[in-house]
C-alpha cells in the first residue's frame, strides 16, 4: 500500500531526506521514528501529496504521489502533529463540512458512526475552540477517518492525552491497523512498541534501522537475555544454569531472579529449563527481555541532528494552510 525508493527531498541546499527506500502493507502498522529535524514531517508531506520529492519515487494505494496526486489524497487519512481545526465550528459541523469536501455519501450517517466510535457523541454540538487538547486529538483522528481512507499517516497521534484516552486510541490504532496501512510517527517510544508491527529509525534524513522491535533488539546486542524466577531461595540455581552449554553471563537480582544472557547463534531456553526442574526447583517464570526500544533508539542516533534550516521551519508551521489546501483540492 505503500512503497518508496530512493526518496530524496532539498530545502535548498540542506538534504532532508536522503535515498528513503521503504514499504508498508495492507494490515500493517509502520512505526516512524527519529529525533527531531530527522525528516520524518517531510517524508509524511511527500506521501500524502502536499510537496514533491526532489529525486526518487512513492506510491501509495498504488498511485504516484506526484503523477496522481489527486488519487493518493482520495486514499489517504492524514493527521499532522497540530491538527488544524476550524475553532467557531461545532464537532459536528467541522466533521460534515470535512465529510461534504470529501464526497462522502450519507456524510451525516459517517459523522455519527466516528462520534460514537470516538466517544465524542456528546461533544458534538460543542466548539471546538472550548474543548480539551485531548478531544481536538480525537476530532483530528475523526477527521483523518471521515472519508474510510486506505492508508492513514498519524503524526503524533497521542500528544496531549491523558493515560486513559492513550489507551483507547492505542486500541484504535491497532484495530484500524487490522484493515488499513498505517505509518505512525511517534516520540513515544513504549508506544511503537506496543502498536507497531515494524519500526523504522531515521536519523539525518536516512534509515538506519528497520525491523520488529524483537528483531532489533536481538540485533543490536547479538544475543538473548533471560529472567529466570523460581520457587523458594534458589540457593544454588546460578550453578545449575551456568552448567548448561549456550549460557553466557550470569546476574542475580535482590529480588531472588536470576538472569543470564545466551551465546551467539544459540538459544540454549529450553535445556536450562530442563536442568532447574530436574535439580529440584519449581520453575515459576522463564521470559526473555532484551534492550528496550528507548536503548536502541539512543544508540542508533546518538549523533545530535542537524537543525532544520529556516526553510523546513517554515513548512513545518503550514499544517493549517496545507490541510485546507489538501481539501480544497479533494
Amino acid at each position: 500500500m505503500i512503497r518508496v525508493e530512493g526518496l530524496t527531498k532539498d530545502y535548498g541546499l540542506r538534504r532532508a531526506i536522503e535515498d528513503l527506500t521503504f514499504d508498508a502493507q495492507k494490515g500493517e502498522i509502520l512505526g516512524f521514528l527519529g529525533p527531531n529535524g530527522a525528516g520524518k514531517t517531510t517524508t509524511m508531506r511527500i506521501l500524502t501529496g502536499y510537496m514533491p520529492p526532489t529525486s526518487g519515487t512513492a506510491q501509495v494505494a498504488g498511485f504516484d504521489v506526484v503523477d496522481q496526486s489527486l488519487e493518493v489524497r482520495r486514499r489517504v487519512g492524514y493527521m499532522p502533529e497540530t491538527v488544524p481545526l476550524y475553532p467557531d465550528m461545532t464537532v459536528f459541523d467541522y466533521l460534515k463540512f470535512m465529510a461534504d469536501l470529501r464526497q462522502v455519501a450519507n456524510a451525516e450517517d459517517r459523522v455519527d458512526e466516528l462520534l460514537e466510535r470516538l466517544g465524542l457523541l456528546d461533544r458534538a454540538e460543542s466548539y471546538i475552540a472550548n474543548l480539551s487538547k485531548g478531544m481536538r486529538q480525537r476530532v483530528g483522528l475523526a477527521q483523518a477517518l471521515v472519508h474510510s481512507p486506505e492508508v492513514l499517516i498519524l503524526d503524533e497521534p497521542t500528544i496531549g492525552l491523558d493515560p486513559a484516552q492513550i489507551i483507547e486510541v492505542r486500541n484504535l490504532i491497532k484495530e484500524l491497523g487490522k484493515d488499513h496501512t498505517i505509518l505512525l510517527s511517534t516520540h513515544i517510544l513504549s508506544e511503537a512498541q506496543q502498536v507497531c508491527n515494524r519500526v523504522m529509525i531515521i536519523n539525518r534524513g536516512r534509515i538506519v534501522a528497520e525491523d520488529t522491535p524483537e528483531r532489533l533488539q536481538d540485533r543490536l546486542t547479538g544475543s538473548r537475555r533471560v529472567s529466570v524466577q523460581v520457587g523458594g531461595d534458589g540457593d544454588g540455581l546460578a550453578s545449575v544454569v551456568a552448567s548448561v552449554p549456550g549460557v553466557a553471563r550470569l546476574t542475580e537480582k535482590e529480588d531472588g531472579r536470576l538472569e543470564f544472557e545466551t551465546v551467539p547463534g544459540m538459544d540454549p531456553r529450553a535445556e536450562v529449563a530442563r536442568a532447574i526442574i530436574q535439580a529440584g526447583y519449581d520453575l515459576l517464570e522463564m521470559r526473555p527481555y532484551g534492550v528496550s526500544l528507548e536503548e536502541i533508539f539512543l544508540q542508533l542516533t546518538r549523533d545530535e541532528p542537524t537543525p532544520p534550516q529556516p526553510a523546513e521551519e517554515e513548512m513545518l508551521d503550514e499544517s493549517m494552510s496545507d490541510m485546507k489546501d489538501l481539501n480544497l483540492k479533494s
